[in-house]
């Protein structure tokens, strides 16, 4: 059976039907020799323990009651996650080798409303790395107060396209991630 989001395959989107068949790094793949990182680690690159992105309130991003709704917080942390990995790894060359992200659980308090105009920061960074999962805990910031709008834990997993599983965190990516 192929792998899909919401049943959407895979194989059908414009990023992924590119991906060559076979390109997968497999969980069982033969140790390595010497200190050279696969492919897909050496494309990871060392980033500020907090990478930030800046997100403007649009009215678009309002509800009736003229503040930010609850949904699109989870679009701001999503566009912070993908300004983090866009910083911190080559995802062409993530995708070549048949790997992907995927979340798998998202915990969010929402602190105070941030309304239209405002300039909100978005702070992502590592706060925990597990054997299959790495946690993200992201920070969005009124950026002219200071305070905090919202802020959510984010656990993700390195999945195999090819077979939709979650793979095994190395040493080599706990280090590279915790760098």
């Amino acid at each position: 059976m192929e792998f899909s989001w919401l049943n959407f395959p895979l194989a059908a989107h414009p990023v992924f039907a590119r991906v060559a068949p076979g390109a997968v790094l497999s969980p069982g793949m033969p140790p390595r020799s010497g200190p050279t990182l696969p492919p897909f680690f050496s494309t990871f690159r060392s980033l500020p323990v907090s990478y930030r992105t800046e997100i403007k309130v649009r009215g678009y991003h309002l509800d009736f009651y003229g503040h930010v709704n609850n949904a699109r917080y989870l679009e701001f942390l999503e566009e912070g996650r993908w300004r983090w990995c866009e910083a911190k790894a080559d995802l062409g060359a993530l995708l070549k080798q048949g790997l992907g992200f995927s979340v798998v659980n998202i915990n969010i308090n929402y602190r105070q409303a941030a309304r239209l105009g405002d300039l909100l920061l978005v702070e992502t960074q590592v706060k925990s790395v597990g054997n299959r999962s790495v946690v993200l805990e992201q920070i969005v910031r009124n950026q002219a107060t200071g305070g905090i709008v919202a802020d959510a834990d984010v656990t993700f997993v390195v999945v195999s396209i090819e077979s939709g599983k979650a793979l095994p965190i190395t040493d080599d990516f706990r280090r590279i991630l915790e760098d």
